[in-house]
């Protein structure tokens, strides 16, 4: 709609198009930044401008979209929460809201009701892992974007360790939408109060009405705190996951990670209403026959609704903070049924080793020559009594299933992450030697810290529901027998600070962690665990290792950056391996992101913003320990995607499999490559390749020259694709690849006879 008379002309410099809506709170206007880009701006209204209560609000909704700014979300691109009139711009999302939606063309069906559910939960699922409750669920408050759902309006949110800001008679929610301890007691509501939410939301969305509605809003919050649900015409497969989510009783719901796994095991056509009515008593059991009267037919895999990009670059997401508890025993046969289905079916493609183009044939598969399609010739070995093999490692939480990450050592392969501290595989088959579990929730981009010759380390997530005790450990295993040897509570602030989740290192026979309290390095011998040295951060600074060949930094930033997830002006140091001595600090122009090392240098990319949103990476620094030098070239756009380096090449990997490398020294492009590996991660370079993979275990091989693509692989799990930031899933070993795909599931192949593709 167009602006009207009295509305300001521009907001903070940025020019309005046109108004947007407006709400009890503000007005929402379309604007552009100086570079073109759309963005929506909230001005509050003017006669709250000077309540102090909704002033503190406003503050906390702009802190609270600056801290879960990602894929499913708008994030935060500039704000004056201190402005006469306070105002706030988030990168403007094109679509139609839920609401909207069902309003012209009515409720949502098959794979559009399932990529909905699927996108919603893994949005609550990033802004729980942030420690914030959106508190305001609803369909107006969902934007249905071409990337897929997307949850704005935090107006209303809170961090989880806030006090909340206490609203004197008045009831802050939707009825319709909030769960029963929001209309009792506020104060007490918890990330599991949006899983609530999105339960009634989910049923809206399949049936047009929510599961209390009523004439009046008093009605309905009395049925939302007293009566049973109305889930009579909700598709059987989608009510049995959703009546969950509607528990009177918060520790009765799943979690939002929880919740993910049961949304991504339903089949992609969810068929029609339920034919019981409105008692919902049968339908666990409902899903559960649903499942288990048909192994042999395993849900459709379905892409995933929208790209996973968060803020943090490689190894992001999670800083080690679990939201949720364990399973409820009313809900967990439907999840053991699914998720045995997913691994008798799970639409895997077969490993055959027919020939180097996978067909025996020179063909494509198809009838036709693959364009491009040669097979690198690794000069590398096989283990003894190898055959290409496919296997799932179970974790201590074995109802939710993440992704490993491996390396390999002499005639073993160690992998970790996804409720594994660590597991020892045989790589010329892939059977279990041992396995050492993590009883938490698994925290996305936590995986195996590293290996020496005789003693492995992993960090183990602690189970909410135990005892007191840290939720974070690194973790010592004796390579042999898995036996675990010693453990240290670590501290979790390494992504706020590198971008990456390593809050411990592997260096030479010792290990370099941060300890619990985020304060200070130690350093251990890896296998008696024995203390070498401390090194406290400098003051008013957090800090993370960062390894440079055989050598390691101290990145920091001050506490205030790190509080606000915005490590601006970042420092390296030099850190003695012998001594823990700090060196003289080196001033890097930020925010950067530390990619790997080339000719004894860091390599470091340069984030580039729109206010305060990262909208991709536009130069490369090169720090040289030795000197303290920093160099700065300019890429010649800004790229987004995951970053990885390999043999001195850097690669940024698009999400739509865009592939490109660069010289980190100048920044000049080398070569680019569409390929079919959507959310790849990567690179792994063996002789004359270097691989990228997705999390559905599709791998692509590229010539390190010129990108020709070599050979390409069918996918070999049923994984979502989308995350951006992911560490390389590949493994080479000789000529052996070991590649890690979705819910823990690992398999290795031949370089030279790669998988067929179709």
């Amino acid at each position: 709609m167009s602006l009207r008379g009295g509305d300001p002309a521009e907001i903070g410099g940025y020019p309005l198009e046109e108004r947007l809506g407006s709400g009890g709170m503000g007005t929402v206007f379309l604007a552009r930044t100086s570079s073109g880009r759309p963005v929506a701006i909230k001005l509050i209204h003017q006669h709250f401008a000077g309540d102090d209560e909704f002033r503190i609000r406003f503050r906390q909704e702009v802190a609270a979209a600056r801290r879960v700014s990602g894929a499913f979300t708008a994030a935060v691109v500039d704000a004056a929460p201190e402005a006469d009139q306070p105002w706030m711009a988030t990168t403007y999302i094109e679509g139609p809201t839920l609401a909207q939606r069902i309003t012209d063309d009515g409720p949502l069906d098959g794979p559009e009701l399932r990529s909905l559910a699927i996108g919603l939960a893994e949005a609550l699922r990033d802004i729980h892992r942030v420690g914030v409750v959106h508190r305001d669920l609803k369909p107006s408050n969902v934007v249905l974007s071409a990337e897929g759902p997307r949850v704005i309006d935090f107006g209303i949110s809170r961090a989880v360790d806030q006090e909340t800001l206490t609203m004197t008679g008045r009831v802050i929610g939707t009825p319709p939408f909030m769960s029963p301890e929001q209309l009792q007691a506020p104060r007490g509501v918890g990330p599991r109060s949006d899983v609530f939410s999105l339960g009634t939301l989910l049923v809206y969305a399949a049936t047009g009405h929510g599961p209390f509605d009523a004439d009046s809003p008093y009605i309905t919050a009395y049925q939302v705190v007293h009566e049973e649900p109305s889930l009579g015409a909700v598709p059987d497969a989608l009510r049995a996951v959703v009546e969950p989510c509607l528990d009177k009783e918060p520790e009765g719901r799943p979690s939002a990670d929880e919740l993910l796994v049961l949304l991504r095991d339903l089949p992609a056509d969810l068929g029609g209403a339920a034919t019981g009515g409105p008692g919902a008593g049968r339908t666990r059991d409902m899903l559960t026959q649903h499942h288990l009267m048909t192994p042999e037919t395993p849900p459709p895999t379905t892409p995933a609704p929208a790209a996973q990009i968060t803020p943090a670059a490689p190894d992001a997401g999670s800083t080690g903070t679990a939201i949720g508890g364990r399973l409820r025993r009313r809900w967990r046969p439907v999840l053991a049924a699914a998720v045995a289905v997913a691994a008798i079916g799970g639409g895997v493609a077969a490993l055959t080793t027919s020939g180097a183009d996978g067909n025996g044939d020179g063909t494509d598969g198809r009838g036709g020559t693959e364009t491009g399609r040669s097979v690198a010739a690794p000069g590398g070995t096989l283990p003894d009594g190898f055959e290409p093999w496919r296997t799932t490692v179970p974790g201590g939480r074995e109802d939710i299933p993440d992704e490993l990450r491996c390396v390999a050592r002499d005639d073993a392969l160690f992998c970790g992450g996804g409720g594994v501290i660590a597991t020892r595989v045989n790589p010329a088959d892939g059977s279990p030697v041992w396995t050492a579990k993590s009883p938490g929730v698994p925290a996305q981009g936590m995986h195996m810290v590293g290996a020496t010759d005789d003693t492995v380390i992993g960090y183990r997530i602690a189970d909410q529901d135990a005892p007191e005790g840290p939720p974070t450990e690194v973790v010592a295993l004796d390579a042999d027998s898995g036996e675990e040897l010693w453990s240290t509570p670590s501290g979790s602030q390494s992504t706020a600070v590198t971008g990456r989740t390593r809050d411990a290192v592997v260096a030479g026979s010792a290990v370099v962690t941060v300890d619990a309290s985020n304060s200070r390095f130690e350093a251990r011998d890896a296998h008696s665990g024995e203390v070498a040295w401390t090194a406290p951060f400098p003051a008013g600074t957090q800090c993370a290792p960062v390894p440079v060949g055989p050598r390691l930094l101290a990145m920091c930033a001050t506490d205030a950056e790190v509080d606000a997830l915005e490590p601006r002006s970042p420092t390296l140091r030099t850190l003695a391996l012998d001594s823990g001595e700090l060196g003289s600090p080196i001033e890097v122009e930020g925010p950067v992101v530390p990619v790997g090392d080339a000719d004894g240098s860091l390599v470091l990319l340069s984030q580039y913003h729109e206010g305060t949103a990262r909208a991709g990476y536009d130069g490369v620094a090169r720090v040289d320990p030795a000197t303290g030098k920093v160099t700065h070239s300019r890429l010649d756009k800004a790229y987004d995607g995951t970053p990885g380096m390999a043999d001195g090449t850097l690669y940024i990997s698009g999400q739509t499999g865009l592939l490109t490398a660069f010289d980190p020294a100048t920044g000049r492009k080398k070569w680019e490559r569409q390929t079919g590996v959507e959310g790849a991660s990567g690179p792994a370079t063996g002789d004359g390749a270097v691989y990228f993979s997705s999390a559905t275990g599709r791998v692509v091989a590229l010539s390190p020259k010129d990108g020709k693509t070599l050979w390409s692989t069918d996918p070999q799990a049923d994984g979502l694709t989308g995350q951006e930031g992911a560490s390389s899933r590949v493994t080479v070993a000789g000529r052996a690849l070991f590649v890690a795909a979705a819910k823990n599931t690992l398999f290795a192949f031949d370089a030279g006879k790669p998988p067929r593709s179709s």
